[in-house]
């Protein structure tokens, strides 16, 4: 195709839908539809194309170097086609860019599609990637269905590449096209693509995911907290957690929308549902998980109904991992919701609490960033070294019905290790001890708890790691016996503890 070229079907039906006519939906989708309205509210021009430049490209990340990786081998095959294979940010920012096409990529230069440039929707609008990282989820946008008229000769397939462990947004791989010779195969690379750079981050570090699961959609009520005493309580925990909980209950009581922040894992939804029973003591609590590309829709009806409900309060959590127009969708219903309360029509109070939690206030999607009146941060467990005891005796509790012992050595381990999996991970560690040993001691606790390593290790280290704490908590063996029986000389086993920062009883 001519690169000054824009195919006439493109530009009138680019024309109608600015100018808002209707559309069906098997003509339409309601994803696309959401991308134009919200480049039209960023105020992204119809016409031009003209994104911003950064010129700074960080090529040290892990998924930069497995993307490129595979986006070259991939490149390999497709040599002799008509197709650019790109790799963004999460911000949109191209970070590389391979064609075989000459003419191609003299065209792309022209509308700036190139490293160095950011393409995310807020800046030039209905695009393959923008739309991808916007929604998290693979999408295609062919030529007419591009926001920009400028756009409209190519058609662009995308797909987000999501890091194994955490499940954050890392960027997306992106294959751009004539709109001509465009192909159905062309999201299916694209995903592909994407899966394979996943992949290869995971087995690069390590083969270790750890981190929150991926999305399930979850929505569950949330019941009065259980009395447990003698072992500790949720309730009676550091000085830091006890701010944690007044605030957000503060907030509360004032009818503000409250966001929780802090690592996944760090209590963040207890900490709500604490605040939540104390404001309003006689409240249901459904707390909210988000949902798969695919389950969205039910997940939505699931829920959102309650709002409009009488004594209801709602928890959506990890809020980051939304797709745009999915969180656009959660705010105007929590807005309807909240303006029935005012007015009587549900709450006879006329309140409607509904807080939320993310890892970082900054990945809150601006949709429900608007809306959030209050920011209520809990620190990671690492930062509250005096909630470790109780927790695990409350875990304990949970695990065996009644209350078990801890030596005062397993709660110092328990207490050094820095537990980068937060207060869900300690809970899952106590309780499945729990339910081998009584008392726990120090000997019981997992190779992971009682070293302290700075780096992640390989399975090779992590094996022999884990033989070492073996051999030390034998109490029949002297140290010498030890290390014959990991099959290093004595000295070599004193730099193995040091260096995987090994506890020695």
């Amino acid at each position: 195709m001519p690169d000054d070229v824009i195919p006439a079907r493109a530009r009138g039906f680019a024309a109608e839908a600015r100018a808002g006519r209707d559309h069906t939906r098997s003509e339409v989708s309601c994803r696309l539809m959401a991308s134009w309205q919200r480049s039209e509210e960023y105020g992204v021009s119809l016409d031009d194309v003209d994104p911003v430049f950064s010129g700074t490209i960080d090529q040290s990340s892990l998924f930069y170097d497995s993307g490129r990786e595979v986006l070259a081998s991939l490149h390999r095959t497709l040599a002799a086609e008509p197709v650019s294979l790109m790799l963004t940010d999460a911000d949109g920012l191209v970070l590389n860019r391979l064609s075989g096409d000459t003419s191609l990529l003299r065209a792309l230069d022209r509308v700036h599609l190139a490293p160095g440039f950011s393409y995310a929707e807020r800046v030039v609008g209905t695009t393959g990637l923008g739309l991808a990282l916007a929604d998290r989820a693979p999408s295609l946008v062919r030529a007419e269905e591009h926001y920009a008229v400028g756009l409209c000769c190519y058609t662009c397939a995308a797909a987000p590449v999501l890091h194994p462990g955490t499940g954050r947004l890392e960027g997306s791989v992106n294959l751009t096209t004539w709109s001509e010779s465009s192909s159905n195969l062309l999201l299916a690379l694209a995903e592909s693509a994407a899966q394979h750079t996943t992949d290869l981050m995971r087995l690069r570090s390590g083969g270790v995911t750890g981190g929150r699961p991926r999305p399930r959609g979850e929505v569950f009520r949330v019941e009065s907290p259980r009395a447990e005493p003698g072992a500790g309580s949720l309730h009676d925990l550091s000085g830091s957690w006890r701010r944690a909980v007044s605030l957000a209950e503060a907030g509360l009581r004032d009818g503000r929308v409250v966001a929780c922040v802090g690592e996944p894992g760090s209590g963040r939804t207890t900490a709500l549902a604490q605040a939540l029973r104390r404001a309003f003591p006689r409240y249901r609590i459904l707390a909210a998980s988000n949902p798969a590309a695919a389950d969205v829709e039910p997940w939505l009806s699931l829920w959102t109904p309650e709002l409009t409900k009488a004594s209801t309060a709602v928890i959506v959590r990890d809020v980051d991992l939304l797709p745009l127009w999915v969180a656009e969708q959660v705010r105007d219903r929590v807005l309807r919701a909240r303006v029935e309360a005012r007015s009587g029509a549900a709450d006879p109070a006329g309140c409607l609490p509904f807080v939320i939690t993310v890892e970082r206030f900054e990945d809150i999607p601006a949709a429900l960033r608007a809306i959030v009146d209050g920011i209520v941060p809990v620190a990671p467990l690492r930062q509250r070294p005096e909630d470790i005891g109780p927790l695990a005796r409350v875990a304990a509790l949970r695990a065996r019905g009644r209350e078990v012992d801890l030596t005062p050595a397993a709660e110092r381990a328990l207490s050094d290790h820095r537990w980068p999996g937060n207060v869900e991970q300690l809970m899952q560690v106590v309780k499945k001890l729990a339910r081998r040993h009584d008392p726990i001691d120090v000997g019981h606790l997992p190779a992971e708890v009682l070293s302290h390593g700075r780096h992640r290790l390989t399975r090779l280290e992590t094996f022999e790691r884990d033989e070492i704490v073996r051999a030390l908590n034998d109490p029949s063996l002297t140290m010498a016996e030890a290390a014959e029986r990991v099959g290093l000389s004595r000295s070599t086993l004193y730099r193995r503890i040091a260096q995987y920062g090994i506890r020695v009883r």
